[in-house]
């Protein structure tokens, strides 16, 4: 379903490639892979918390289901991603346009709605090596929002895209606690 989604093609981060290639004309491609831990236990609690919004939620961010979506993600549930700074929130509504659930591989990736301080897809994925060392993969292509007040404020949600995407490659080191 692309109705709503604030660019095209959805899905072209591949959440479930282990290698990316993709490269659309106007966005910023972004990749990194940082080793997060190893073992069973901790690949299935890594797995299961990048699948509830855990590398959002353990970074600042509040995950807000809409409709019929729930805290897992699932294909085609949207959510607003709230951040705030004192009196300021700003609202990220996002749309779940890919999800991978392998036994070697487990993640995501949303896509922007309107309304949203970017246009573009990111992706969330952990994924395990034969010797059971888990990693993260961050994954994204981003150009400024299509109209309104974002769109002049690009510049500055770089920055602040900057600073989140080294939080989500830091907060998945550690378990989390239930």
């Amino acid at each position: 379903m692309t109705v709503g989604l604030t660019y095209r093609p959805p899905g072209a981060t591949h959440p479930e490639d282990h290698h990316w290639d993709t490269d659309i004309p106007g966005f910023r491609r972004f990749e990194r892979t940082v080793t997060i831990g190893s073992g069973a236990e901790f690949w299935h609690s890594a797995a299961e918390e990048v699948l509830r919004w855990g590398i959002k939620r353990r970074s600042g961010f509040r995950v807000l289901p809409c409709a019929e979506a729930t805290d897992r993600v699932a294909p085609g549930a949207e959510y607003r991603i709230a951040a705030g700074w004192g009196p300021v929130t700003v609202y990220e509504p996002v749309r779940v346009v890919r999800v991978v659930e392998l036994p070697d591989r487990c993640g995501f990736a949303y896509g922007t709605l309107a309304g949203h301080p970017v246009s573009g897809e990111e992706a969330f994925i952990v994924h395990r090596d034969a010797d059971d060392t888990i990693h993260l993969t961050l994954r994204s292509l981003t150009r400024p929002a299509p109209s309104g007040v974002w769109r002049s404020a690009f510049p500055i949600v770089l920055v602040a895209q900057r600073f989140y995407r080294h939080r989500y490659l830091r907060v998945m080191k550690t378990p989390a606690s239930r």
